[in-house]
């Protein structure tokens, strides 16, 4: 079947799939099957609910759940009528929960079945809260979402809703303080699509064919965007609560996904799992990974035990998701030096290397990664001093990354600013030392940081989780890195670790790692 024309607004996303494909299936989960027809009519029944309810445009629509169909049925249905979806991470602590509820103001919550028990206590320190939905069945005297949808009419809401109107709002994950709300237009969104259509290229085609595995969680880009991308592309998205290496195997063979999108983390699991070698791969074409760098042993492996097409995706909340992508011709067991490489900008983004004043380096030269997309959200909600100090009046969004373009134009990350090493008066970023480390035959995984040095400043330490059964030896870790990297990049010490701290998108949190280290000292450089 040929690629589905991408429509500009939510509302003709539905509609026209919906006209086009009534029978196919949107959204699978859990034995339940919703058809293009069916989610045109829910979303239309959640807009015509939150009108009844009160609920005004611009409003913000909080969710606390784990992966579902009906979440992405609310998070179209609102957008139909003006409201704001804010999917909040659900690994949060209950203080970090009612400060998203409190910040965004949100009259609506919808609660999964998971986090019913904790909702009273957070509910009474939210005073904009109104009403409260559960997401499965009825709970605490709380409506059921099918029962408070179902009691409204299918027609198309009445509402008016711009390109420009918030439909996304989406909160970091606050590793260095309060997190901060992501404001993305309808717009934003839209423009995915309309990247991928230029890009031109095999990975990048999608249709109505094809089906996808929706599994990343949905208060990260990578989750909603992911499945937002799946269902304007009218493709058949296969929602998985939570993940689970065991199965995700299971429905990529059953279900015969040929589109993934997962974190490094996560493909680590997977490729580790005892079935990963006895699953039959015929469908899948292309697994498309991000949200952190993948060290290129395990990726050696990935293309190894999946035997399809790679992707290496780039991009942030504040981007919308992918802006630079790394193509499957670029990836070679080989080793090319473009594997350690993020890939090119998509057509219509524009990448630049920015020093500290805002100047813009040359090829090879480190710097802060800067985009400039039609992809960038709006700012940050209510944080007009953050959205200033990080997009700029011509349209640049700093990115915090640390990073630096090749004569071709490809784009290697070392990692982010924040968490570069200062050694002796060198920069070192731990990305680099990692990815060195990585291989050691002793070692599962590896975290870089820097800890307090009296003749240095600080010093780069390596903080390993051992493979099974193996003990690695502080000298010959140190050993195998000096052969690899400067020695200045080295590490001075290794400590061993049996899992690391990590937030909901599988990113290490390297605050908690340095903790210890830097405890007694006014502030966590030297």
């Amino acid at each position: 079947m040929d690629a589905v024309a991408h429509p500009q607004s939510f509302a003709e996303i539905m509609r026209k799939l919906a006209d086009s494909q009534p029978d196919r299936v949107a959204l699978s989960f859990e034995g339940r099957h919703t058809t293009y027809a069916d989610l045109e009519k829910h979303t239309n029944q959640v807009a015509n609910a939150l009108i009844a309810a009160g609920i005004k445009k611009g409003d913000r629509i909080a969710y606390l759940g784990k992966n579902s169909d009906s979440y992405f049925e609310v998070f179209l249905g609102a957008g139909k009528m003006g409201g704001t979806t804010t999917p909040i991470n659900w690994r949060l602590a209950g203080p970090e929960i009612v400060y998203i509820l409190q910040d965004s103001r949100a009259p609506f919550l919808f609660v999964g079945p998971e986090f019913v028990d904790a909702i009273p206590g957070i509910a009474g320190q939210c005073p904009d809260l109104k009403t409260i939905i559960a997401v499965e069945d009825s709970a605490r005297g709380w409506p059921d979402y099918i029962s408070w949808r179902d009691c409204q009419l299918a027609s198309a809401p009445q509402a008016d809703v711009g390109a420009n109107d918030d439909v996304l709002q989406l909160y970091t994950s606050g590793t260095t303080g309060r997190p901060k709300g992501v404001m993305i237009a309808a717009r934003n969104l839209a423009n995915l699509p309309k990247l991928l259509d230029q890009t031109n290229e095999e990975w990048a085609k999608w249709s109505a064919d094809d089906v996808s595995l929706m599994t990343m969680p949905i208060g990260h880009i990578g989750g909603t965007g992911w499945g937002f991308w799946t269902l304007a592309c009218g493709a058949k998205g296969i929602v998985l609560r939570d993940f689970d290496p065991g199965r995700i195997l299971d429905l990529i063979e059953d279900e015969k996904i040929n589109k993934v999108f997962l974190v490094p983390s996560a493909l680590q699991a997977i490729v580790s799992h005892p079935r990963a070698r006895q699953i039959d791969y015929s469908h899948l074409k292309y697994i498309s990974y991000g949200a952190s760098p993948i060290p290129l042993a395990l990726l050696r492996e990935c293309v190894e035990v999946f035997g399809c097409g790679f992707v290496q995706m780039y991009g942030m909340t504040e981007t919308t998701g992918v802006v630079a992508a790394l193509p499957p011709e670029d990836h070679s067991l080989e080793g090319s030096p473009k594997m350690r490489s993020a890939g090119k900008a998509l057509p219509g983004v524009e990448i630049a290397i920015l020093n500290e004043s805002g100047k813009r380096l040359g090829p090879s030269e480190v710097g802060e990664i800067a985009i400039r997309s039609a992809s960038n959200m709006k700012g940050y909600w209510n944080l007009p001093e953050a959205t200033a100090a990080t997009i700029d009046k011509e349209g640049w969004l700093r990115t915090g990354d640390a990073g630096y373009l090749d004569e071709e134009g490809y784009l290697y990350i070392h990692d982010r600013v924040k968490d570069m090493i200062i050694s002796g008066g060198e920069n070192v970023y731990p990305a680099e030392v990692e990815n060195a480390i990585y291989g050691h035959p002793d070692v599962e995984e590896v975290a870089v940081i820097g800890v307090p040095s009296e003749r240095w400043g600080e010093e780069v330490k390596a903080i390993i989780v051992p493979k099974p059964g193996r003990t690695p030896q502080q000298e010959d870790i140190i050993r195998w890195a000096r052969e690899r990297l400067a020695a200045f990049k080295a590490p001075k010490s290794i400590d061993l670790i049996e899992a690391f701290p990590r937030n909901a998108t599988g990113k290490i949190l390297r605050r908690e790692l340095r903790e210890k280290y830097w405890k007694g000292y006014a502030r966590q450089v030297n």
